[in-house]
């Protein structure tokens, strides 16, 4: 049904009868729930269809997030071609598939002037205010935090660890960091800003799937690329990303909240990791598993949240 959609978009969109051959080759990335495809004709270059279901609310915003980030905020984005929100289907620039997860084995100076790339654009998402009737998803408040942390008790301490999250559910130490992080979200926040959501194109990144965008902490965005489980990146690679940060903003993030959004970020990943081995059966994800682990107990060290987190990560490192 979705292939068809697309088909039938694509048709109406180049103005093809029945005859013209259109090849639809499924591009398997992510878990985004959306149905994504390479569009290829005779008569013109590939670019890419997009599906998506009423499942999740937050993909109906990915054409208006997408205008708004390539025609106000100045982000890299693939430029829509034609949507029909109707049907549920966007066709959009095709970017290739290169990103910056595939650039993991290169050395530090192939890979910085990418993460620069990135670091600007998300510099001038800190400094875009959007017009008043723009809406987004709901705000990262202390409720979504704490909607993060029982992903990651449900899916991860419990579902993919077998153990009993009882006690850290009931901890007010995960409540006191929803609420210190909830207290503030002004700025827009890409809220999946990882390796595999930076695309190479002619030089410079380009953003995907951000169509969970909303105002949160900045900091958060950071994290979750400093310490991406995909990247795995060493301590000496993670104070390069800072520095380049630093280069970029001409600012540095507070030491305690960036490790605090680097904690509430790599609970939220583990969450998925459970949610998707589990149930989706999809293999891909679990190498990554103790690298989110094992950067979840040393950005914990030290703090309230760690040492209730210390056994489970124990047992998840085994």
């Amino acid at each position: 049904m979705s292939a068809d959609t697309i088909l039938t978009t694509v048709r109406q969109y180049l103005e093809f009868d029945p005859t013209q051959p259109v090849t639809l080759t499924p591009i398997a990335k992510g878990a985004s729930g959306r149905t994504i495809v390479r569009v290829v004709t005779e008569e013109y270059e590939p670019f890419i269809g997009i599906y998506w279901t009423d499942e999740r609310p937050d993909n109906d915003a990915y054409p208006k997030v997408a205008h708004f980030l390539e025609e106000k905020a100045g982000v890299n984005v693939a430029s829509i071609l034609h949507e029909n929100l109707k049907w549920r289907v966007a066709l959009v620039e095709d970017l290739g598939d290169d990103d910056l997860l595939s650039l993991k084995d290169r050395p530090w100076k192939n890979r910085e002037p990418y993460y620069r790339s990135a670091f600007r654009q998300l510099d001038k998402l800190f400094f875009c205010r959007a017009a008043r009737d723009m809406e987004f998803n709901p705000p990262f408040d202390a409720s979504l935090y704490r909607w993060e942390q029982e992903y990651f008790f449900e899916h991860f301490v419990e579902g993919l660890l077998g153990g009993d999250a009882d006690d850290l559910r009931e901890a007010p130490e995960f409540t006191d960091l929803a609420e210190r992080l909830g207290a503030s979200a002004k700025h827009l926040v890409h809220r999946d800003f990882q390796s595999q959501n930076l695309m190479l194109w002619e030089d410079e990144v380009y953003w995907i799937d951000f169509q969970g965008m909303r105002k949160g902490r900045q900091e958060y965005d950071l994290a979750s690329l400093i310490y991406d489980p995909y990247m795995d990146h060493s301590a000496e690679d993670r104070e390069r990303l800072l520095d380049l940060w630093e280069d970029v903003s001409e600012d540095r993030p507070p030491e305690q909240v960036f490790r605090e959004c680097a904690a509430q970020r790599l609970m939220q990943a583990l969450g998925a990791f459970g949610n998707i081995l589990r149930n989706r059966k999809d293999e891909w994800y679990r190498p990554h598993v103790p690298v989110a682990v094992k950067f979840l107990a040393e950005v914990t060290e030290g703090m309230p949240v760690g040492a209730l987190l210390k056994p489970v990560l124990e047992k998840a490192a085994k």
